[in-house]
């Protein structure tokens, strides 16, 4: 990784359930989908070489559960921090997240939800993207610290994963 670039990964969460309609919106969890979905996204990231130094989830069950099956077939093998902000919030909470990341972390997943997902690809790069659930983006920063990330920091988005579009071995 060039010391002058960071690598930000928006995971949407994967597809979540309503069976249960006792469930608050936070507390659904995964549907069969989102279940096979997650751990395909996990081996993807693994076979492109693009491993997060450092996964940040929000505090929704769904995202949580997608965060784990990621994490787990992608090899990543540290702690995956829960952050409530990035729940229910906007693209700007989203970037007080990391600014607040040590700059070890090169590569930093944001385990999140739609709207803002997509938004924040907007924001970033320029793209408008359609992000399903399970969807990954891949964006390039010019940026040598965290704390250096603003609404106006212009991105490179590199990839753009969909579940739908991967191939059925991975």
């Amino acid at each position: 990784m060039n010391k002058s670039n960071k690598l930000l990964l928006i995971l949407r969460h994967a597809k979540s359930s309503w069976e249960s309609a006792e469930l608050s919106d936070h507390d659904r969890p995964l549907n069969n989908r989102g279940k096979r979905d997650a751990p395909r996204m996990g081996r993807k990231l693994l076979k492109e070489g693009i491993v997060p130094h450092l996964i940040i989830s929000s505090s929704a069950v769904r995202a949580q559960s997608t965060a784990k099956k990621v994490a787990r077939a992608c090899k990543y093998e540290e702690e995956i921090l829960i952050d409530s902000t990035l729940y229910g919030s906007g693209h700007s909470e989203y970037l007080n997240v990391l600014i607040n990341q040590d700059d070890r972390h090169d590569i930093i997943m944001l385990v999140g939800h739609n709207p803002i997902s997509e938004h924040l690809v907007e924001v970033l790069t320029g793209e408008i993207v359609t992000m399903p659930t399970c969807a990954v983006a891949c964006i390039r920063l010019p940026i040598r610290s965290w704390r250096q990330i603003i609404v106006k920091t212009k991105g490179e988005l590199l990839n753009l994963w969909r579940p739908n579009e991967l191939r059925p071995d991975e």
